[in-house]
């Protein structure tokens, strides 16, 4: 296709293109410290844009597969954008999609002069794929779970681990 018929659709895409890296760098800026507030409006705009392209019937397989890759960008940026604020207003990610399940209690050991006379272990392992390298991973978790037992803490099933 030359370069000088472009159609309608492209066109808007390249805008949208142009949305969306715009919306990236304002929220680097308001990540970093620059920007006051979150970029609400560009972010509106670009779900508008978004979900307007989306209703379309797009015949042209080529900006079909360009736009919803644009789309799983945006939602990949929003999804990330979400755990950094997250993150940064101090909350747990790991805590998401649990309800409203309170964290567990910390329970202070019963003898505090052994406690503070022994460091804390610290065990490290390496494992490449631990599909592959079971051995290691029970070896591990056999090791958590003795310290635990030993801090007086409740076992965590294996399947969690």
């Amino acid at each position: 296709m030359p370069p000088n018929t472009t159609s309608e659709f492209d066109r808007q895409l390249r805008e949208l293109e142009a949305e969306l890296r715009k919306l990236e760098t304002e929220y680097n800026l308001f990540f970093a410290g620059r920007l006051a507030k979150l970029p609400w409006e560009t972010r509106s705009r670009v779900e508008a844009l978004i979900k307007r392209y989306d209703r379309l019937q797009i015949q042209n397989t080529a900006e079909r597969f360009r736009f919803q890759g644009l789309q799983s960008r945006f939602s990949a940026f929003c999804d990330l954008w979400e755990r950094s604020l997250k993150a940064r207003e101090g909350a747990r990610p790991s805590m998401r999609g649990r309800g409203s399940e309170p964290p567990p209690p910390v329970r202070p050991t019963r003898e505090p002069e052994i406690a503070a006379a022994s460091p804390p272990r610290t065990v490290v392992a390496s494992l490449r794929d631990p599909a592959t390298e079971g051995d290691k991973v029970k070896a591990l978790y056999e090791q958590l779970s003795e310290a635990r037992r030993q801090s007086g803490e409740s076992e965590v099933p294996f399947e969690r681990f």
